[in-house]
């Protein structure tokens, strides 16, 4: 699991969420049909100001819990970010490893797992890396090109930028009496909690947000169905703070074992 390829990964992931909050935000409205059927105060609101609302409390979180998979990669994040750049969290890549993430400003601790050295190290050298560094989390900071690759998904900042619409669209956008409408689906429960579903269908896909009908309209889960290929992200955890626990030095190893190691394999 080279940094580019999982750096690229997770930027994949979050740009998937970002593009399905965006796509809900910037299509037509439709009117909302059912004045209350368990839908609260969002009842006489239409499907486009739900998706507004939404987009408006994500963008004002200063802090919150991502998780993402689709079935198009084995990457899975679950990370919780904040605007600051802390996060805490795992990437995995399914059988190529996991590797659990602290962040802090620009000082970062990454812990991988078996499955991980032995993706990035042959025979022995895997075996025996995963052995020794099995309770280690390995240190730097952002500098790092490995480290910096890999904690760029801790930027909360970045995407909540990005789940913003741009004011001017792109030369030869779709008009929007050309965008398809949003249409509101029933009530139900994702973990726990009352969602109003916001429902997009556009050339052969579909887009669905979950938005919290009780409090804050938080967008909390997101997925997407596109030539039989799916996506989720799931937001959670909205302004509860990042953790500022960090691995203690006894428990640590400097990055530069990983590169050594990388490097000695690929000269072997």
């Amino acid at each position: 699991m080279t940094s580019r390829r999982r750096a690229a990964t997770a930027t994949a992931a979050l740009t998937c969420g970002v593009a399905l909050i965006a796509g809900a935000a910037c299509t037509g409205a439709a009117a909302a049909e059912d004045p209350d059927g368990g839908e609260g105060d969002l009842a006489n609101k239409s499907a486009q100001q739900i998706s507004d609302d939404s987009l408006h409390q994500l963008v004002a979180a200063k802090s919150l819990r991502l998780r993402t998979q689709t079935s198009a990669d084995p990457t899975k994040l679950d990370l919780t970010l904040d605007r600051a750049g802390n996060c805490t969290g795992a990437i995995s890549k399914g059988s190529l490893g996991r590797v659990q993430l602290v962040k802090r400003g620009n000082q970062v601790w990454m812990k991988p797992d078996a499955a991980f050295w032995k993706s990035q190290l042959p025979g022995n050298e895997g075996r025996d890396a995963a052995e020794k560094y099995k309770d280690t989390f390995l240190h730097g900071t952002t500098k790092d090109a490995f480290l910096g690759n890999l904690s760029a998904a801790c930027d909360l900042r970045a995407f909540q930028k990005s789940a913003v619409p741009p004011e001017n669209p792109p030369s030869g956008a779709p008009s929007p009496s050309a965008t398809p409408t949003l249409t509101k689906g029933r009530p139900t429960t994702h973990e726990g909690t009352r969602v109003l579903p916001v429902v997009k269908k556009a050339q052969g896909g579909v887009q669905t947000l979950y938005v919290a009908i009780d409090g804050k309209h938080y967008p909390l889960k997101l997925t997407a169905e596109v030539d039989h290929q799916t996506g989720t992200i799931l937001l959670s955890n909205y302004d509860t703070p990042v953790s500022s626990k960090t691995p203690a030095p006894g428990d640590t190893a400097d990055i530069s074992v990983l590169e050594d190691a990388l490097q000695g394999s690929q000269s072997a």
